[in-house]
């Protein structure tokens, strides 16, 4: 196994553009807290699906032209999983309901990162998303996208969104920690 990553390794193009989506983060964030017209939550929308175009370029590109490397598979789920946590902690601000899905989201979060950790130890590891997870963070976007462009939207149908999110996020945890404890006793 390699130990060192080289520099045209951690700059290659789907590397980039994870560093991009971290970088649309604090974007999203300001856009998002200034809005006040409706183009304003549309533009804070746009960098959103924005950031989810370069997240499916990043992983196709990467296979596509044999350029998975380590670096990627630890960068990405991280761009990932801030970009996911920067959304639901804004709404929360907006929707009272938001909590719930932000308290779900830290929760599995932290479990299945210490899981992996745990595993990692013992030389075990969950290599990649599994389809479920994958549901999850297209439920997940799609959701956020609607609460983030229609903010006006009546609040029975934001408590449906915000319930479908929460629960897709509790079934995808549920699911991989049926895969942790299956691999953990083997």
């Amino acid at each position: 196994m390699k130990d060192k990553i080289t520099l045209k390794e951690a700059c290659s193009i789907p590397n980039l553009l994870c560093y991009v989506r971290i970088l649309l983060i604090p974007l999203f964030i300001w856009c998002y807290r200034t809005a006040v017209r409706p183009e304003d939550y549309y533009r804070a929308a746009g960098i959103i699906i924005a950031s989810g175009l370069t997240d499916f370029l990043d992983g196709f590109i990467a296979r596509q032209f044999n350029q998975v490397i380590e670096l990627g598979k630890v960068i990405d789920p991280i761009a990932d999983k801030l970009t996911q946590a920067a959304i639901a902690f804004v709404l929360v601000f907006r929707f009272e309901w938001m909590w719930m899905l932000l308290t779900v989201f830290v929760i599995k979060e932290i479990t299945m990162a210490i899981s992996c950790l745990v595993l990692l130890r013992e030389g075990k590891k969950l290599d990649g998303a599994l389809w479920y997870g994958k549901v999850c963070t297209a439920v997940f976007y799609f959701t956020m996208i609607i609460l983030i462009a229609i903010p006006s939207l009546n609040l029975t149908s934001v408590n449906i969104f915000i319930a479908v999110a929460t629960i897709m996020l509790l079934f995808a945890f549920l699911m991989y920690m049926l895969i942790f404890i299956r691999m953990k006793k083997q």
